[in-house]
């Protein structure tokens, strides 16, 4: 991948994590399958929470994995074929799935629940503190 213009600016120290986060989020783009919805849910008082929900019919509880690895939050879902059972028509497929989602820093992950074939992840932002820190400019040779 050629370097993004705006990243190669002397003004911007130390981004290049952003940038390669950007080129995962593209290599994951993938199919439409499952259909995915993210609301940001209000609550007064409470940080903000966001809200992923797959559509994952006919997907058990354990048919699905979610995993967090360096700030990408994975879901598959792998359904298993039951044998002896003979389709006349088979219109449901069996199909397996990944979706990858990039969180940003500071995104926590509160829990996760599957309901009438819909699985939501619930994330936390906690707002981070604001530090101003002095610097001591120390006299030269």
């Amino acid at each position: 991948m050629t370097r993004m213009a705006g990243f190669s600016s002397p003004l911007l120290l130390g981004f290049d994590e952003l940038e390669r986060m950007l080129d995962r989020v593209s290599k994951t783009a993938g199919d439409g399958y499952p259909p995915y919805n993210i609301e940001r849910v209000k609550a007064n008082g409470q940080p903000e929470t966001l809200r992923i929900t797959l559509a994952v019919a006919g997907f058990a509880e354990s048919d699905l994995d979610i995993t967090l690895e360096k700030n990408q939050l994975t879901i598959r879902g792998k359904q298993k074929d039951e044998p002896g059972r003979e389709f006349l028509h088979r219109g449901i497929a069996a199909r397996q799935f990944q979706r990858s989602f990039v969180l940003a820093e500071g995104i926590e992950i509160a829990g996760a629940s599957l309901e009438n074939g819909l699985l939501s992840i619930n994330l936390t932002r906690h707002e981070p503190e604001q530090v101003v820190r002095k610097i001591s400019i120390s006299p030269g040779n």
